[in-house]
């Protein structure tokens, strides 16, 4: 709807302000401007990442999938490229209980057909014990390829919760990029749709307008109380952002298996 001066809408608290579209478009181009400044800055980023350095290491490494123990060299596929996200894991425990911060990474790569079409592998690496991650990815629904590197060293093992880039020449095998934290946000295309909406994530952390609702707030020490950043990654079966004994990383909820809050007391659900 537009406004004119005659005919003014009263501006709602919390939310943007109103204006007529002529007003909207001048501000949007003006935002424009920044937007495709951005791009070219990620373009630029992006050369600058395929101008590394790269590490020789040796890629007859076995992992464990769900053929057994194969060859480092294998996930690659028969291509030349090979991205994997080194999903963290809690020995023992129960689906609900594995890192909601990497279910989101995992669950946005759910397939990866144009990854391979363009002629890049992707896998999933753990520390979990494969028995265990291989309960977890068929409760998940997981088709993509999971593996334990379990007691292998880094780069294929170590620190978990990154993305990891290698290129393949024959056989020899190298690592070409990593990143993790923040830096894990371009496989979570949910949060880059979130920050086109006013709203925005909802997260305390952000810079938002005087008087817009912030859903969830930061606090120290894990789990925190109450809600904190990135809160909408877990809830109860209701949808109730929650970090208590009664939920779960949110895809968990759409499998089946998954049980009703109700009865989370009662019977353990360890699977």
């Amino acid at each position: 709807m537009t406004t004119t001066p005659d005919d003014p809408t009263p501006a709602l608290p919390g939310r943007p302000p109103v204006v007529d579209l002529a007003t909207w478009q001048s501000a949007r181009d003006e935002l424009l401007v920044r937007e495709k400044a951005h791009t070219r800055e990620g373009d630029a980023l992006a050369a600058a990442r395929r101008r590394l350095p790269m590490v020789e290491f040796d890629g007859t490494v076995e992992v464990v999938g769900a053929d057994g123990p194969v060859l480092f060299l294998d996930l690659f596929q028969g291509r030349d490229e090979l991205l994997v996200y080194k999903h963290m894991w809690y020995d023992g425990a129960p689906h609900q209980g594995q890192c909601e911060g990497c279910t989101t990474t995992a669950w946005h790569v759910k397939d990866a057909v144009y990854l391979n079409a363009r002629g890049v592998s992707f896998a999933v690496l753990t520390t979990g014990r494969w028995d265990e991650v291989a309960a977890y990815v068929e409760f998940m629904g997981y088709t993509q390829p999971w593996y334990s590197v379990r007691g292998v060293d880094a780069p294929v093992g170590g620190d978990m919760g990154h993305l990891t880039c290698f290129l393949r020449h024959g056989d020899r095998v190298f690592l070409t990029y990593s990143t993790t934290g923040r830096g894990n946000e371009p496989v979570n295309g949910s949060l880059s749709l979130l920050d086109m909406t006013p709203y925005g994530r909802g997260e305390a952390w952000e810079d938002n307008p005087e008087g817009r609702p912030v859903i969830g707030d930061v606090r120290e020490g894990y789990p925190a109380e109450g809600r904190q950043a990135c809160w909408y990654w877990r809830t109860d079966a209701c949808g109730k952002a929650t970090w208590g004994p009664t939920s779960r990383p949110v895809p968990q909820w759409t499998r089946p298996g998954a049980t009703p809050v109700e009865t989370l007391g009662r019977h353990g659900d360890h699977h």
